[in-house]
């Protein structure tokens, strides 16, 4: 069935809507955190047909040509063999170099679907499927296709400007990652009444400070700030070459709309 733009690209959109309503359910449904740590796998399985029926309709309109299927599955494997080798390896996430590079030269689509795939077939080769794994495959997907958003350049430099402003979205994506995947177990990730704790009750505001200043403490200093240094060495490093490898694929423009 082929869907119109205007009825699917509404679809989408709402879809990463809830997602991420999804990933910051603390903020909006109180719990206790034994409550909360019951709840959890239930968000996480309403986020599972949330991808699939998301995936069904960016499908429909990306992907048009077997060629454009042949690179999806040719650079999920590749970065899922990435992820899997730099497992254990903490915050060093080496696959954000590609899902980056790849949603800046075949768009915001392309990218989302990379990150999706590549997160489920990483997971499928580990056994490393749980609760987590629905937000990180949206998580990632929004890794790619940011990439995909990013302005286009012009100018006698244009190249080393790419590469520097991939890099600084490469630091915000690092950052932002670890902000969305604490969302889905904070409140039950430490106990009460301390300072970074969530607090049933307690107001919107208190309760955002709480979890910044956890984030603040548990990843973005540390995990975080790794995987922003890390991924800014690789593109800097690979970035140029890479991208230049994947442009001259020469995809179809409509193929990715």
């Amino acid at each position: 069935m082929k869907w119109s733009p205007r009825v699917q690209t509404p679809l989408v959109w709402g879809g990463h809507l809830l997602a991420a309503t999804a990933f910051a359910w603390p903020l909006f449904a109180p719990a206790v955190p034994t409550e909360a740590q019951g709840a959890v796998p239930f968000v996480a399985l309403a986020l599972a047909p949330l991808a699939a029926v998301t995936l069904v309709f960016v499908l429909d309109g990306s992907v048009r040509s077997a060629k454009v299927l042949a690179l999806l599955g040719t650079l999920t494997a590749v970065g899922a063999a990435v992820r899997v080798v730099g497992t254990g390896v903490g915050g060093i996430e080496a696959v954000f170099v590609l899902l980056i590079l790849a949603g800046r030269a075949y768009g915001a689509r392309f990218g989302f679907l990379l990150g999706v795939f590549v997160i489920l077939l990483s997971s499928t080769l580990q056994g490393g499927f749980g609760p987590w794994t629905p937000f990180q495959m949206f998580a990632c997907g929004w890794v790619g296709a940011g990439a995909g958003l990013l302005p286009r350049l012009r100018g006698p430099r244009v190249k080393l400007a790419e590469i520097a402003m991939l890099a600084g979205y490469g630091v915000l994506a690092s950052y932002a990652f670890g902000l969305v995947m604490n969302f889905w177990y904070w409140p039950f990730a430490v106990g009460t009444g301390a300072g970074i704790s969530y607090e049933p009750g307690a107001t919107l505001g208190e309760n955002l400070g709480s979890f910044l200043l956890y984030s603040l403490i548990t990843s973005t200093a540390s995990w975080d700030t790794l995987r922003a240094i890390t991924t800014v060495i690789g593109l800097a490093v690979a970035g140029p070459a890479v991208l230049a490898a994947l442009r001259r694929a020469k995809l179809p423009r409509d193929a990715l709309r």
